[in-house]
């Protein structure tokens, strides 16, 4: 007598999907570009001399608008790599390789969070409005770019750079040449974290016909132009701060931030990647964070 067992796959209820989307999209992230477009935000406001009335709205919209188009980018990026994730060992127990999301579900969701940033830029101003499809362009492109070009983590530095922009012109309805600086600054810094943490998938990348600075200069190549980019976003930080004429509280939020950039770099060795987790993870949150604390005190200390 044959005995037939069949196993049934438990699909996850709504609450649990709910949570696994975060744990994809890895929301805690979005604390690195946020606070520099909350920075934006503020500069423009202190440069266009606003009443604080209806501040706190138009950066409640910010941050939705900020959030979604990470959300989006970051689901679009899990969905068009998921085979190239699914045969690197880092990366295979993601969730869409590992099979607990599905690629219809991550193109939903892709298509509602960026339904939601279009919401927010409407709600904002029309000018925000008209150019969120660019916006959407640009932090969607940079998935594609690994796949052409070893410059991909300045594509990656360009898409969370345009946030303190968007910011201004969420605030203003303009575009200040001034805020270019902290644009720039946001790249760099970016591109220089992305690199570190590329460092960790310099076999793969070359195996799998992948482009990065690892895979092209070698990790220690790599490590030194990753301290040149974040040499060049201080210079940037600089050359803001003089711009907005900023006082002392800004300066020193530039010391702390150059401070834990040397930290983040001595963490890391061309023989020794061990702790790139902590570089690229704690380290970069604290930039971020403390950046935006010390500029937010002199904007208001300066009104």
């Amino acid at each position: 007598m044959q005995t037939i067992t069949s196993t049934a796959v438990a699909r996850p209820g709504p609450w649990r999907k709910f949570v696994l989307t975060l744990e994809m999209i890895k929301i805690e992230h979005s604390v690195f570009a946020l606070p520099f477009a909350l920075t934006g935000a503020l500069l423009a406001w202190r440069a266009q001399g606003f009443a604080a009335e209806g501040l706190a709205g138009r950066l409640g919209w910010i941050i939705v608008a900020m959030v979604a188009a990470r959300s989006a980018a970051m689901s679009f990026n899990r969905v068009l790599d998921a085979a190239i994730d699914a045969q690197n060992p880092r990366t295979k127990m993601r969730h869409i390789p590992a099979g607990h999301l599905s690629k219809a579900f991550a193109w939903g969701f892709t298509a509602a969070a960026s339904a939601l940033f279009v919401l927010a830029a409407a709600m904002l101003n029309p000018l925000c409005l008209a150019l969120s499809p660019v916006a959407l362009g640009v932090v969607l492109f940079y998935s594609w770019t690994k796949r052409f070009t070893s410059l991909s983590h300045l594509v990656l530095g360009l898409a969370l750079g345009i946030a303190p922009a968007a910011a201004w012109i969420a605030m203003t309805a303009s575009l200040d040449a001034r805020i270019v600086w902290l644009t720039a600054a946001v790249l760099f810094w970016t591109a220089g974290f992305d690199v570190i943490y590329s460092c960790q998938d310099v076999g793969f990348d070359r195996a799998a016909g992948l482009f990065s600075l690892p895979a092209r200069l070698g990790v220690a190549g790599a490590l030194r132009a990753a301290r040149i980019f974040h040499v060049l976003m201080v210079l940037c930080l600089v050359a803001l701060a003089a711009q907005f004429e900023l006082g002392a509280v800004a300066a020193v939020g530039i010391g702390v931030v150059a401070g834990l950039l040397v930290y983040e770099h001595r963490l890391v060795r061309a023989d020794d990647l061990s702790r790139v987790d902590a570089a690229f993870f704690t380290l970069n949150g604290w930039v971020s964070v403390l950046f935006f604390g010390f500029w937010a005190v002199d904007v208001f200390l300066g009104r």
